[in-house]
C-alpha cells in the first residue's frame, strides 16, 4: 500500500477520524453541534501534540517528513475548516425543532439557508487559502534551511477552541445566541486570511492550550449530559 503508517502519522489519523465521525454526528437527526464539539475538541489534542510524536523518530526519511506535513494540512482543512462549517448546520438544525421557538432562534430559523451555505463556504475556503499558504512559506523556508517561526494570519487550529468556547457561552447565557455564530464563522474567517504574524508558541503555550481545551471539554460534557438547559 501506498502512504506511511508508523506511530509518526498515528495522531494525524485519529485526528481525522475524529473529525469525520463529528461532521457525520452534527449532521444525524435534529443536529448534535455539541456532541460534534467534543470532536472537534478531540482533533485539536491529536493537533497539538501529531507534530512532537512525528519529531521524535530520528531516522525520518525527507520523503516520510514532506508526507507528514501533506497530511497534517489536509486534515486540518476537515477538521478545522469543515467541522466548524458543520457544527454552524447543525445549529441552524436544531431550531427546527422547537414547536414555540424564542426570539433568538427564530431570528436563525428566519434567514433563508443559502445564506448560511455561502457563510460556510466563505469559512472553508478562508481555511483551505491559510492552510496552503502556510504549506508554501514553510516550504520556501524549508528551502533557505530557515524555520518560521511565526505565524500569518491566524492559525486554522484555533478553531478547535473558539467554536467549543461559543457553545459554551451559549449555554451559560441562557439565551440562544446562536444567530451570532455564523457572525464568529466570518470573523474567523477574516482572520485566517488577514496579513498580521503571531509568534508560533512554544512548549507552554501549547500546553496552556491543551488545558483551555481540556476544560472545554469537560465542560461541554457536563452541559449536554448534566446540564439543566443544553439548546
Amino acid at each position: 500500500m501506498i502512504g506511511f503508517y508508523d506511530y509518526t502519522v498515528w495522531l494525524t489519523y485519529a485526528s481525522l477520524l475524529s473529525a469525520v465521525i463529528g461532521i457525520f454526528v452534527a449532521q444525524a437527526g435534529p443536529g448534535h453541534p455539541y456532541i460534534a464539539a467534543i470532536f472537534l475538541l478531540f482533533s485539536g489534542l491529536c493537533d497539538a501534540f501529531d507534530g512532537i510524536v512525528a519529531r521524535s523518530k530520528k531516522d525520518r526519511t525527507e520523503t516520510q517528513k514532506k508526507y507528514g506535513i501533506q497530511i497534517d494540512s489536509l486534515t486540518d482543512l476537515i477538521a478545522f475548516g469543515v467541522l466548524p462549517a458543520c457544527i454552524g448546520a447543525a445549529l441552524y438544525k436544531t431550531t427546527q425543532i422547537y414547536e414555540s421557538a424564542p426570539k433568538e432562534t427564530a431570528l436563525v430559523a428566519s434567514i433563508p439557508y443559502p445564506v448560511y451555505v455561502a457563510v460556510f463556504v466563505v469559512y472553508i475556503m478562508a481555511a483551505m487559502i491559510r492552510l496552503a499558504y502556510f504549506n508554501v512559506r514553510a516550504e520556501e523556508s524549508c528551502c533557505k534551511g530557515e524555520t518560521l517561526k511565526t505565524y500569518t494570519g491566524l492559525p486554522v487550529t484555533s478553531a478547535a477552541l473558539i467554536f467549543p468556547a461559543f457553545l459554551l457561552l451559549r449555554h451559560l447565557l441562557g439565551h440562544d445566541i446562536a444567530i451570532f455564530y455564523y457572525g464568529v464563522l466570518l470573523l474567523t474567517a477574516g482572520l485566517f486570511v488577514s496579513r498580521f504574524n503571531i509568534r508560533k508558541p512554544g512548549i507552554r503555550g501549547v500546553m496552556i492550550m491543551v488545558g483551555i481545551g481540556i476544560l472545554e471539554f469537560i465542560l461541554i460534557l457536563v452541559v449536554k449530559y448534566y446540564g439543566a438547559r443544553a439548546f
